[in-house]
């Protein structure tokens, strides 16, 4: 017989299955909502049914928007750049790059990278769209963005490949120390794209 409730064990399973949540913690999460008051569960159950019913993707970028909204606002806004494009592997990492309020262009979203070893190719990735973009003679410069990763570095190569004669510019974030670090705790890839990456220091 069950020692608990299939409603406990449930709900225990499904955080389980999210990312970062093991064990432990889901049975912590999952005793947390039985003890807290029914307004908590019901905002929680009311916000994750929204999640899918009130949002889509942006028919340009594919970042997320709100749903039946065809073009994010970032693509319909005039103050940005459309002759550049940063190219990113999830809406996270646009997130990350509008909170350094540095990067006025646009941006286009893969929803991935590849990975021959799970079966992810190029036709699983927002790609051909991205291509679709850059034939459309508005763009200038292609940023990779994608993280510095085996599969991340693959998709950018890939990419900057299918690129290769549309006469834009291609460029890849600059990798390297962060500010603040130490050499001695640097890891040994680090300090070699830290070294490659070097610029010239005006005299």
């Amino acid at each position: 017989m069950p020692i608990l409730p299939d409603a406990v064990q449930n709900l225990t399973l499904a955080f389980e299955r999210l990312p970062g949540i093991g064990p432990k913690t889901a049975s912590r999460l999952t005793f947390y909502l039985l003890r807290a008051p029914e307004e908590i569960s019901r905002t929680l159950a009311e916000a994750l049914l929204a999640l899918k019913s009130d949002t889509g993707l942006c028919q340009v970028c594919f970042n997320i928007t709100r749903a039946g909204q065809e073009i994010c606002d970032i693509c319909a806004s005039s103050q940005r750049d459309e002759g550049v494009i940063c190219v990113v592997e999830e809406p996270l990492d646009v997130l990350a790059l509008e909170r350094t309020a540095g990067y006025f262009g646009r941006y286009h979203v893969l929803h991935g990278v590849l990975s021959p070893i799970e079966g992810i190719g190029p036709d699983d990735l927002k790609i051909k769209p991205l291509l679709e973009r850059v034939r459309s003679g508005k763009v200038k410069e292609v940023i990779l963005a994608t993280n510095p990763s085996m599969e991340g570095d693959a998709t950018a190569l890939y990419i900057q490949q299918q690129l290769a004669k549309s006469g834009v510019r291609i460029t890849r974030l600059a990798r390297g120390l962060p500010v603040g670090g130490d050499l001695e705790y640097a890891d040994q890839n680090t300090l070699l794209r830290a070294l490659a990456g070097r610029q010239e220091l005006g005299s």
